[in-house]
């Protein structure tokens, strides 16, 4: 894949992602305005969703992006059939496990609950976590299934499927969530659980309407994959049981790393209550943790999302590179992948931390304690990036045991720290405890892609010392205005709250670019049409 089409598709799924993304974090305005009046309804919400995202992962074992891989290694020599065969037991594989993950997640609910309320004095009981359990797991019979026809389809380059599911996955589930919560709640005049029960199974629903999407795309697309596979070699004649073989090696990374920040949440799940119900917090404990994993993490995880769009991006690409032994095609790749990621990511995360409050009021209400978590939380999405490219980078060159190693390390580094961290400063304690797990990981992925695909990271930390020259300079007049703002405007008023973030955002978004069309940056990164763009204007 060239340089140009790298850019392209990671555009495609980066604007599919972020279009989730951004839904996925709005809708919490009305859902949190619709259950305000109930007492940890939010905790509640995320103590179902958690385990969920693990069980996920354990249904889909890895093997949709393992499926990526493997397909564009063996397009990339023209034998099509393989993937194709690969695909089709794929599909009976996935729709077993997802059945399996399904029963034993509703089966050991009552498990899963006992283990994160530790005190009669919290606000969510464990007979209420059992049901929000319960019935979040049944989108685990249809995600996996959902989830390989988008590998399958990454591994012929093609990003828009992957794109268009999210986007429609995303708002089925939402426009379930928030009229099933108003109809339980303020119609049938249900119970909290009920409702929080409602909202969790959306995501039963909105993998329905994904799926029946791909299988459409699939429909339309079928002819001209027979025709590839049937102008193709098909000199090889791979066994199923010489594919899983294959597959498990590749996939048994991919469930680790594609479960890392999870991870590192079900740590504060299983470790938060304990130590704060340790010094006598008991009756706060639900609290914290909900700003921590849910309010907080929704608005910090947005600047990942070109993360994750290069990740599902780059793993046919580097291996396609790789595979052909294309040393430079590959070195560009990276390089160019670290120095977009950070020149998008950094300003993101800073601008984030900085117009913390106001942020906050805007989605959740006016809170001090949000403010603060989000105001420390915020540059932790820069770690949380580099880390998901950088284990894709490991997948593309086949050093999935180095990424493993790298998230157990820093997942050990994380429940090491994070009892004493939270008794000394609370919740955040626990912010402090990922940002060290993740950059332990962190170091350990950058020593291993330097050694394996030969990298120099010259380059990059001279490209991303002139970015944080940039991210400082935006940062001063962004202050000024922010503080000339607030003593006109209360950030504690919603109104007053978007119109500060909405003239900062566009003051700092604009000294950014001003700064980076100048020096040539975005030139450099981003080619031609930056460079027609800025003689246009200039």
């Amino acid at each position: 894949m060239s340089t140009s089409t790298l850019v392209r598709g990671t555009f495609i799924l980066t604007l599919g992602t972020f279009i989730s993304k951004f839904l996925g974090l709005f809708y919490v305005i009305p859902f949190n305005e619709l259950v305000r009046d109930e007492p940890g309804a939010l905790a509640l919400y995320q103590y179902g969703y958690i385990p969920y995202t693990i069980f996920l992962s354990i249904a889909t074992a890895g093997v949709p992006l393992a499926v990526s891989k493997f397909i564009s290694k063996y397009n990339a020599i023209g034998e099509y059939e393989v993937g194709r065969k690969l695909f089709r037991s794929g599909l009976i594989l996935m729709s077993l496990t997802g059945i399996l993950s399904f029963l034993m997640m509703y089966l050991f609910a009552p498990v899963f609950a006992e283990m994160v309320i530790e005190s009669n004095e919290q606000q969510v009981s464990v007979d209420q976590v059992i049901s929000v359990i319960r019935a979040v797991s049944f989108a685990l019979i249809i995600i996996p299934v959902m989830s390989l026809i988008r590998g399958f389809f990454q591994g012929y380059e093609s990003m828009g499927p992957t794109a268009v599911s999210n986007v429609i996955e995303q708002v089925v589930r939402i426009v379930f969530l928030l009229a099933g919560v108003y109809v339980v709640l303020f119609v049938m005049e249900g119970s909290m659980t009920e409702a929080i029960g409602v909202a969790t199974f959306a995501a039963f629903v909105g993998g329905v309407a994904s799926l029946a999407l791909l299988v459409v795309y699939y429909l339309k697309r079928k002819p001209h994959l027979d025709k590839m596979s049937a102008t193709g070699k098909n000199e090889l004649n791979v066994s199923i049981k010489d594919m899983y073989k294959e597959i498990i090696l590749y996939s048994i990374p991919f469930v680790l790393v594609g479960v890392a920040n999870p991870l590192f949440q079900v740590i504060d799940t299983l470790t938060f209550n304990k130590a704060m119900v340790s010094i006598g917090l008991a009756a706060v404990t639900d609290i914290q943790l909900e700003v921590l994993n849910f309010t907080t993490h929704k608005l910090v995880i947005i600047p990942v999302s070109l993360a994750t769009a290069f990740a599902m991006t780059l793993i046919p690409v580097i291996t396609s590179s790789f595979s052909k032994g294309n040393w430079n095609n590959l070195n560009r790749q990276i390089d160019q992948t670290f120095q977009i990621l950070l020149f998008l990511t950094m300003p993101a995360a800073i601008g984030l931390s900085m117009l913390a409050e106001p942020a906050y009021t805007v989605f959740y209400g006016a809170d001090q304690l949000g403010t603060e978590v989000l105001r420390t939380y915020a540059p932790v999405a820069i770690l949380f990036a580099i880390y998901t490219v950088t284990a894709a980078m490991m997948q593309g060159i086949n050093e999935q045991r180095w990424s493993v190693l790298s998230l157990l390390i820093g997942l050990l580094v994380k429940l090491t720290l994070n009892i004493p961290l939270v008794q000394m400063m609370e919740v955040q304690g626990a912010v402090l405890a990922t940002s060290i797990g993740y950059v332990a990981a962190i170091v350990i992925n950058l020593l291993v892609i330097k050694y394996f695909a030969a990298y120099k990271y010259r380059m990059v930390m001279k490209r991303t010392f002139l970015m944080m020259i940039f991210n400082v300079v935006m940062a001063v007049p962004v202050l000024i205005v922010y503080f000339g703002l607030d003593l006109v405007l209360n950030p504690e008023n919603r109104l007053h709250a978007i119109i500060i973030l909405a003239i900062c955002g566009l003051i700092g978004a604009f000294v950014y670019a001003v700064l980076s069309m100048k020096s040539r940056l975005a030139d450099r990164l981003f080619g031609d049409r930056v460079t027609r763009l800025r003689n246009k204007f200039s």
